[in-house]
């Protein structure tokens, strides 16, 4: 686990990015202001872990799990980010799943040139076979 309290911030980069895009432009936020930003972050970030962490006991499971990430910001009392958190996980799901379907495609076209260039190489050594086979002319005629 981490060493020092600081360790379980948040990077301050992503606070920082996150912040600008919530302001309105020209708007500027102190070094204190974003320090504490990211103290509260990681406090909620903890805390929604600890919370999901206890469903993913009672389920007697290791791993946390969309669901129980979900149940957990109800029973903190955040029922509102619920409905923007399913939606936001299904969004990823479909990029997810049509990552993982483009890969695959990817895949299949990647055996499928192998298996063409195979067979290209099958046919040129047979091509080789049947000019070393064939008599030669020249030959036959000095006879």
């Amino acid at each position: 686990m981490a060493e020092r309290p600081e360790d379980l911030n948040l990077p301050n980069a992503v606070i920082t990015r996150i912040i600008k895009e919530a302001l309105p432009d020209g708007v500027n936020i102190s070094k204190e202001a974003r320090s504490a930003i990211s103290r509260a972050a990681s406090v909620f970030v903890l805390y929604a872990t600890s919370c999901a962490n206890n469903f993913a006991m009672k389920g007697k499971r290791k791993m946390l799990n969309a669901g129980d990430v979900l149940s957990a910001m109800e029973e903190m009392e955040f029922q509102r980010f619920v409905t923007p958190l399913k939606e936001a996980l299904e969004v990823y799901r479909r990029e997810q799943k049509g990552k993982k379907e483009a890969r695959k495609d990817k895949d299949k076209k990647a055996d499928s040139e192998e298996q063409d260039k195979s067979r290209e190489e099958d046919n040129d050594d047979d091509d080789e076979r049947i000019e070393e086979e064939e008599p030669n002319d020249e030959e036959e005629v000095d006879n």
